[in-house]
């Protein structure tokens, strides 16, 4: 997900050489991996690798801030390793042992070698996420020959096409690359010939875009050559779901393939969309204007250039826009009952319907051809009016949609999948597209054919002979539901724990506000007055308990316009203040509400980042809405989410035809005849589809290892076990539910305030503060294992949440290594690439004595000036006589924290006062503040002032 913009982003750290990288053995591979992996990433990569060793299909759940993008592409690029170099031969992760290709296999990579290796095909949802994949890629060992696949819109440098947009920009670009009027086209070739080292280093579109505009060669189309051969390849997913992309990517060799859908939680959706066609009238209409263009445009031609060419013949579009006409009169006709329910047939009556058109399967390959050389038409058409090549319509392009239909309904010339369809008609009196052609004040009806088994999408891979389709993301849960609704076999299953500990995350059940009145969002009593007051008292207080950022998310937009408007009028009626319910949210936080509209969602972000770095506030609230784009496309790490509320269950509603009609389709699945025990019912599908929804929203805080905050259910239902069950693996062992609203609130302060011990005010802005060189922090952190001292110096750079320690564990190995064979039965282990590091290789200044350390601390505080040369080695000193040797060795650990920064600056803090507090141990206390930054010595010195007066 793309990171909330809080505070400026920091560049990737470069990946640490491969020499000092650790490298695990999981199932007789070796992967490289930047950091210490954590026991969850070892138990993720030992599944990646059974999947891929296996050949078989995996669900794999891991939470956000688990790393699991880059175990993915750690252990299935280790795993590829295994099969030879990458191509182009040398270079690349793994260094040794098992994963070193033979001799044969390193003479050289070559166009023949790839279609023997198999390629890794990774897909996320959107480009901004893939990009976010390719940086990951970067911090690794490996260097595979890779391509990323864009749109044109992101990728097309020129000067008129790129003004484009959708269908209109493809045919442009279509238009000029065959009359060769392109220049960025025309030189792609001679650049790939003269640039055989491209792709050999991660890069991502805005770097081919960058190459484009400064050497001149196509972006779009250069991706295109690079991805016919290559390691690993980088889609959105559209360009793998939908047939028409994934046939245009030639080249690729899809047999012994694996697929990787990254942020896989809506995948079922998002194959069963692209299997169904919603046909609007007014797009019809639309439709016929283009063909009646394409009459002329024929007519024209033939009477200046005495063409006879097939295609400029006017009679082929005077069939096709009788057709398209005889359709709309056809779908008019059709006798719609009840404006809710529509007019519903099996899916197979779409044949029927249109054989009355004579459209069959046989004569709707010619009206393909039609619509294709009608496309051409309309490019050439509108090229000769402008002479400019691309300038003209932008909408070239609605006869496309009749041909993408029927792709769909006669794909493959069969008829069988018909029956996992449902054909509906609808009637709404309101426009409902932005066409200019739509008649206002007339009815306008859309004709549906909307597929129910998203599993149609995966079979088409199966058929092509991929070896294996993982999917992956935070929110997979329930995983039965989802394998049934793929209509796939996951043998490969994992539901992986969070690295986070217990102190760091709270999660409660509020059934009840502070009146005792239910909290309940269902229908029934969504719209009383007791629950939008009580609801918005519970959010007022939740605002003033919870500090920075505050979510709260809705059911549905109409819900959240609802309350909103409601407590911006009017008071809780038992309440003596005179405010609204509103005027005494924004007492406490400055609100942000999420805009309907798309194009005004970067400016609701941009307010909400302003108003959480106000320092006149204390945090910002966010009103948002589950299956949204809060709820799903930004990360709201740290200060930006600190909390976040669900209202209630985001159930779509049931009237809606296609939610009625899908849950009907799944009953019939489910029937006893079908002899299917494992069939999801409607009613589960409905609850599961809205539990997940919930799960992706929740997901939005806690987004690393060393984040907190809490998740807050409020609504009753949420005690219900069925409803807890759907809720994400990792989260359930933290849930409790209140019966008292009094005790929610005791609970969720003292939460917060052992979290927060000085006014946000006083923290940078970032909520992460390296203390200043001058204050003299020592520079090497003893280990308390064996009197080692480790320099730390330059592993100190953090790359997001994944190299980080526990608090309970914050052991650095002797070797960048672990021993993990027992903890995946013995189906991992490690070993060291060159000798053992820490051992005899270790470097003497890796090897320093507790006394080197303080002579060495001792020389920095003299350059910094400000110190007595015996500081440094005098605490230390002190330190070792007045802790016991556990303690002592809890000390370490939380300087390493202060120095690495893994843990947040006020808890290490915090921890050290309190190691220092005993009796006896004052001067400890007071002796540290000398180490502490000017920054946060204000914090420091009241936790002096605290445990001083305590032992007084």
């Amino acid at each position: 997900p793309a990171s909330f913009p809080i505070v400026p982003p920091t560049p990737p750290p470069s990946p640490p050489p491969a020499a000092a990288m650790p490298v695990y053995r999981i199932r007789g591979v070796d992967v490289d991996f930047p950091y210490d992996a954590y026991d969850c990433q070892i138990t993720y990569m030992d599944r990646v690798l059974q999947s891929l060793q296996q050949g078989n299909n995996a669900l794999l759940e891991s939470p956000t801030g688990t790393g699991k993008t880059l175990c993915l592409l750690c252990s299935a690029l280790a795993w590829r390793r295994t099969f030879g170099e990458f191509l182009r031969g040398g270079g690349g992760g793994g260094g040794g042992g098992g994963s070193q290709p033979s001799g044969s296999q390193q003479s050289g990579a070559s166009a023949t070698q790839s279609s023997s290796y198999p390629v890794i095909i990774y897909a996320s949802r959107t480009h901004s996420q893939l990009r976010q994949v390719i940086k990951e890629l970067k911090a690794t060992s490996y260097r595979p020959k890779m391509a990323v696949l864009g749109s044109r819109e992101q990728m097309c440098i020129h000067e008129e096409v790129s003004k484009l947009r959708g269908k209109a920009q493809n045919n442009g670009c279509h238009y000029l690359c065959k009359k060769r009027l392109c220049r960025h086209n025309n030189i792609v070739t001679d650049y790939m010939k003269n640039n055989t080292e491209l792709g050999s280093e991660p890069f991502d579109i805005e770097d081919l875009v960058n190459i484009g505009r400064t050497k001149g060669p196509c972006p779009y189309y250069i991706s295109r050559e690079l991805s016919k051969s290559v390691d690993i390849l980088f889609a959105p997913y559209n360009y793998l779901i939908d047939p028409g992309n994934r046939r245009s990517l030639t080249g690729i060799s899809w047999n012994n393939a694996v697929l990787i859908f990254d942020e896989a939680h809506n995948l079922e959706s998002i194959c069963a969309d692209a299997a169904s066609f919603d046909l609007l009238t007014s797009n019809l209409t639309s439709c016929i204007t283009e063909a009646q263009e394409c009459i002329q445009l024929c007519s024209f031609k033939r009477s200046i250039e005495n063409s006879a060419e097939k295609q400029f013949d006017p009679e082929n579009y005077a069939i096709l826009k009788a057709l398209l006409m005889a359709l709309e009169k056809k779908i008019g006709e059709l006798v719609i009952d009840s404006k809710e329910l529509g007019y519903t047939k099996p899916g197979s009556y779409i044949y029927e319907f249109l054989s009355e058109l004579n459209i069959t399967s046989e004569t709707s390959k010619k009206l393909i051809e039609t619509i294709d050389s009608a496309s051409l038409l309309l490019e050439e058409g509108n090229s000769g009016e402008t002479k400019a090549g691309v300038k003209a319509k932008s909408t070239v392009s609605r006869l496309e949609t009749i041909r993408d239909m029927l792709d769909i309904i006669f794909k493959g010339g069969g008829q069988n999948h018909a029956k996992y369809y449902s054909f509906h008609v609808n009637e709404s009196s309101r426009q409902t597209s932005g066409d200019s052609l739509q008649v206002f004040g007339k009815a306008s009806r859309t004709l549906s054919w909307w597929c129910f088994n998203p599993g149609l999408a995966m079979e088409e891979f199966l058929k092509l002979g991929v070896r294996s389709i993982i999917l992956t993301s935070g929110t997979l849960s329930p995983l039965d539901s989802l394998a049934m609704e793929l209509n796939l076999e996951f043998p490969v299953r994992l539901e992986n724990p969070h690295v986070i500990s217990q102190d760091q995350i709270w999660v409660g059940v509020v059934p009840v506000g502070p009146s005792g009145h239910p909290l309940n969002s269902s229908y029934r009593t969504r719209e009383t007055v007791k629950y939008k007051q009580e609801l918005g008292t519970v959010i007022v207080n939740f605002a003033r308990i919870v500090p920075d950022g505050l979510l709260v998310f809705f059911p549905s937009y109409s819900m959240m316009d609802k309350c909103i408007d409601y407590w911006k009028n009017r008071n809780h009626e038992h309440s003596v203040d005179d405010s609204t319910i509103w005027q005494r949210m924004c007492k406490h936080k400055q609100p942000v509400i999420e805009p309907r509209q798309s194009s005004n969602f970067p400016n609701a972000i941009e307010d909400y980042a302003a108003k959480l770095r106000d320092p006149s506030t204390s945090g910002a609230i966010f009103f948002a809405v589950c299956r949204g784009k809060v709820s799903e496309g930004l990360d709201f790490a740290d200060r930006a989410g600190r909390a976040v509320i669900v209202t209630g269950m985001p159930f779509s509603t049931p009237t809606d035809p296609k939610v009625r009609l899908k849950r009907e389709y799944l009953d019939k699945q489910a029937k006893p005849s079908n002899k299917n025990p494992k069939a999801l019912t409607g009613e589960e599908w409905y609850v599961q589809q809205a539990a997940r929804a919930v799960n992706q929203a929740v997901g939005r805080v806690i987004r690393h290892r060393h984040d907190y905050g809490a998740i807050i259910y409020c609504d009753e239902r949420f005690v219900w076990p069925n409803y807890q069950s759907q809720m994400s693996y990792w989260l359930k062992p933290y849930i409790k539910c209140y019966s008292k609203y009094g005790e929610v609130v005791q609970t969720l302060t003292r939460f917060f305030r052992d979290k927060v011990c000085v006014d946000p005010k006083e923290m940078d802005s970032n909520d992460s503060v390296t203390p200043p060189a001058d204050k003299c922090l020592p520079q090497e952190i003893l280990s308390d294992s064996d009197s080692q001292v480790v320099d730390l110096i330059d592993n100190a750079t953090m790359h997001g949440q994944l190299k980080e320690h526990t608090l309970k564990s914050m052991r650095l190995k002797k070797a960048k290594i672990a021993d993990v064979s027992s903890q995946l039965k013995h189906n991992v282990e490690s070993r060291a690439l060159t000798g053992n590091r820490g051992q005899q290789s270790t470097p003497p200044s890796k090897r320093s004595t507790i006394e080197q350390a303080c002579e060495k601390n001792e020389a920095i505080q003299e350059r910094c000036g400000g110190q007595e040369s015996t500081t440094g080695p005098a605490f230390l000193k002190l330190a070792r006589e007045k802790l016991s040797t556990a303690e002592y060795g809890e000390f370490v650990e939380f300087m390493k924290a202060l120095k690495l920064k893994t843990m947040h600056i006020k808890d290490s803090l915090e921890a050290i006062a309190k190691l220092f507090s005993s009796p006896g141990r004052l001067t400890l206390l007071e002796g540290f503040r000398v180490f502490v930054s000017k920054n946060h010595l204000p914090l420091y010195e009241q936790l002096v002032r605290k445990y001083t007066m305590a032992n007084t």
